[in-house]
């Protein structure tokens, strides 16, 4: 075979290849890297869905409001009381709805579990440095 024809039929797989995978080009060392990348992303997308549906069940409409301004100042937070919401709704310790207030509180409770606790420890150099010395003179 000629090099010609042999570059045509490399040409020829890889356009196949490509169609094959949705025009990513394909990668001999990951086959599966476009189809992985489209499924996390779906999973993603299905699992924000699902906990946007509990939320929208669980908190009224000032909660919801509330909890998506303290998402834009503080993710994390925001995150912690979205777990703890929706794991209160699992096991059923929900009787209805959330309000304001009642989001305040959890707000409060989960403010207090995260709250870091700092503490400051002086460690004094005790090298040639004694100020009895210094009342001598």
């Amino acid at each position: 075979m000629a090099d010609d024809e042999l570059e045509a039929i490399r040409r020829q797989r890889m356009a196949e290849l490509q169609s094959k995978h949705g025009g990513v080009a394909w990668n001999p060392m990951n086959p599966n890297a476009p189809n992985d990348q489209q499924a996390q992303q779906e999973s993603q997308q299905r699992e924000a869905e699902m906990r946007n549906s509990i939320l929208a069940q669980v908190l009224d409409q000032s909660a919801r409001a509330r909890l998506s301004n303290l998402a834009l100042v503080k993710p994390d937070k925001a995150k912690a009381v979205e777990n703890y919401l929706i794991q209160m709704a699992r096991m059923g310790q929900l009787g209805g709805k959330i309000s304001e207030t009642g989001l305040i509180e959890i707000l409060e409770k989960v403010s207090q579990q995260t709250e870091k606790k700092t503490t400051v420890k002086f460690n004094r150099r005790r090298v040639m440095d004694s100020d009895e010395d210094e009342d001598d003179y």
